[in-house]
């Protein structure tokens, strides 16, 4: 009975994991929960149906996918997020992203591209081909009726 109680009871819908500041993770992270990162991250981070938090100290070098993304340290790499990224005032970020909604604030540094992907809009089998033969396939079969 003594070991249970020792252990707080944790909850899916509100567990945050954290990796802090001291630790370095190189390979992948994947996972069905909260993540904030403080220390040192390198190569993919997939949280597809969550939030990942890079914290002030963090130097994270990895492609992420995640729900949403919030940035306060720095990111090298390409973003995606279903819902929205943000990027804080002394957040940076190098890489693409593409998500639905963007936030950078005043004195925040970015380097790359933004895609805003509002999902819905197209089918996914046309996301997987080239935006110009999506065009040009469309005004074709409008021009030949």
């Amino acid at each position: 009975m003594a070991p249970e109680s020792t252990y707080p009871a944790t909850t899916s819908s509100s567990s945050i994991a954290r990796l802090g500041s001291t630790l370095h993770v190189k390979g992948e992270i994947t996972g069905n929960e909260d993540l904030h990162i403080d220390g040192t991250v390198e190569g993919l981070v997939q949280l597809e149906d969550r939030k990942l938090t890079v914290g002030a100290s963090a130097k994270v070098t990895a492609d992420i996918i995640a729900r949403e993304v919030v940035v306060y340290g720095n990111v090298k790499g390409n973003l995606r997020a279903r819902d929205r990224i943000e990027i804080k005032k002394d957040g940076s970020v190098v890489g693409d992203l593409t998500t639905a909604r963007i936030m950078i604030e005043d004195g925040a540094y970015f380097k790359g591209s933004i895609e805003i992907d509002k999902t819905g809009d197209a089918g996914e089998a046309d996301l997987d081909k080239p935006a110009y033969t999506r065009g040009a396939r469309t005004s074709a079969a409008s021009s030949s009726d």
